[in-house]
């Protein structure tokens, strides 16, 4: 059935040719946009000015000698009536060779009908884009998630609430631009292919090079990059990066994702906190109007000062262990209980199984804006220890609603015990892990340099978005996010997996 209405669209598409219609112009001069029309209506409708409108037809209702046309761009839709003692018998007759999904060009004046719905009366149309897929009946719509997630074009196309989401996205990203540009901070940019990974605790993707026979990996993290930027003379620098880990796919997670990474020299974590707080709420009311939001039902306040709880004193409230203290069979008695000890990778460092039982216990519970504190020291080699703890990290994470936003630490400047700590990494391969990461000479011959003490602040911009527009999966906010191959010859309509 659906070939069949191909080919119908494809007959008209040749029979415009035929009439020497070209159905896929250059350019058409636009003047308005719907918002537009709506929005001052009164000024248009009374000075009769010529308005000019582009978009696609969502639905056409054809009356004999006049039709009602939904038009939309991409500020929303209005309506349009076209009828043949204006237009004329020829350039009327051209309708019957339209069909929802094309894009057409209307120059026209605005009225209201007698149902009050603002209208353009239209004195002339050009043909700009005629479709060739139709687009799924009005009432049935475009509800599967699978199929929306594969088909996001036709989502964004059908779902008004999806086009406005990535609307939100797009300026999310250029508020935190400006917030970040207004406070001084430089844009800096990282490649994404490199002879080696670090930055990050996970698996890399590998590709190869043949131009110069040469393995390659995908970004994990722009981090030690950026701390070359500061070792070469800048102070307040942010990215805006995709990074790439080879790992699994959940409702927080996809292969490839934005990461917002800052660093400012002269400060610590203490700082990074405070910007935190300061950015979030900027966007929150730049895009909410408000530091009161709802994320899944549940009402959240963004406003400043946040919560702030140690990691370690979080768990033994709420699990009763004293991990600092707790022996390596407590610890994985403890993530027995949980259920989760196959999930669990076996070689893991003391601190990382900590973390672990922190994740599904304590993290759930945070719930508003929470700032937890000072982690396991082998949680990350590239954070200060602890001024104050030797066995603890100048580290946090910003964690709302059970959802880690991000993490930030007191930079580790050291060269020595930069170098101790890598090469110490890099000789303790973990389960999973084909080889242990590469130890980065370039990363460690820049701040053997000399790099100046540094805040370093991560925020991952998809979960934050997930936030700020209530969507309950980081599928919803990526455009294109990862999905699994469909089988050979399976209907992408009906979203069939291998």
């Amino acid at each position: 059935m659906k070939d069949e209405l191909i080919l119908s669209r494809i007959k008209k598409l040749e029979s415009l040719k035929e009439k020497g219609i070209n159905p896929y112009p250059y350019s058409f001069e636009v003047n308005a946009s719907s918002q537009q029309l709506r929005e001052d209506f009164e000024r248009f409708s009374s000075s009769q000015e010529l308005v000019s409108i582009a978009g696609r037809i969502m639905l056409m209702r054809r009356m004999g000698k006049a039709c009602f046309i939904t038009l939309q761009d991409f500020l929303g839709r209005i309506q349009l009536y076209l009828r043949v003692d204006l237009l004329g018998e020829e350039k009327f007759g051209l309708l019957r060779f339209l069909e929802a999904g094309d894009f057409i060009g209307v120059t026209g004046t605005l009225f209201k009908t007698k149902t009050g719905e603002i209208t353009i009366d239209v004195h002339s149309f050009s043909i700009l884009t005629k479709s060739i897929r139709p687009l799924p009946e009005k009432y049935h719509g475009l509800v599967d998630k699978e199929i929306r997630y594969r088909q996001r074009t036709l989502d964004m196309i059908m779902n008004q609430d999806v086009l406005d989401l990535f609307k939100q996205r797009s300026l999310i990203i250029a508020e935190i631009r400006g917030f970040l540009n207004k406070k001084g901070y430089y844009e800096v940019e990282s490649p994404l292919l490199q002879t080696t990974y670090g930055g990050a605790d996970a698996h890399p993707f590998t590709t190869h090079l043949e131009a110069l026979d040469q393995k390659l990996f995908l970004s994990i993290s722009p981090e030690l990059f950026l701390k070359r930027f500061l070792a070469g003379g800048f102070e307040k620098i942010y990215t805006l990066s995709k990074s790439f880990r080879n790992e699994g796919i959940d409702r927080f997670h996809n292969p490839e994702f934005t990461i917002l990474e800052v660093y400012q020299a002269y400060v610590d974590y203490h700082e990074m906190r405070k910007l935190t707080e300061e950015m979030v709420m900027h966007l929150s009311l730049k895009i909410k109007g408000t530091t009161k939001i709802t994320y899944q039902g549940i009402e959240i306040d963004l406003a400043p000062p946040w919560e702030r709880i140690s990691l370690f004193g979080a768990l033994e409230e709420v699990t009763g262990l004293d991990c600092r203290r707790a022996s390596s069979q407590e610890l994985w008695d403890k993530i027995k209980d949980l259920g989760i000890a196959e999930k669990v990778d076996p070689s893991l460092p003391r601190g990382w199984l900590i973390l672990e039982i922190f994740e599904h216990t304590v993290q759930p519970q945070l719930i508003q804006p929470t700032f937890v504190y000072d982690y396991p020291q082998e949680t990350s080699p590239l954070c200060k220890v602890h001024r104050q703890d030797p066995d603890l990290i100048e580290r946090f994470e910003p964690i709302i609603c059970g959802m880690e936003l991000g993490n930030a630490f007191s930079e580790l400047n050291d060269p020595i015990r930069q170098r101790t700590l890598l090469e110490d990494q890099a000789q303790k391969p973990r389960a999973g892990f084909e080889t242990p990461p590469p130890l980065d000479e370039y990363f460690i011959e820049a701040i053997e340099l000399g790099m100046p003490p540094a805040g370093g602040l991560g925020i991952g911009i998809d979960r934050l978005v997930m936030l700020l527009t209530d969507s309950p999966s980081i599928r919803d906010v990526i455009a294109f996010p990862f999905m699994r191959a469909l089988k050979e010859g399976a209907d992408v309509d009906r979203g069939e997996q291998e």
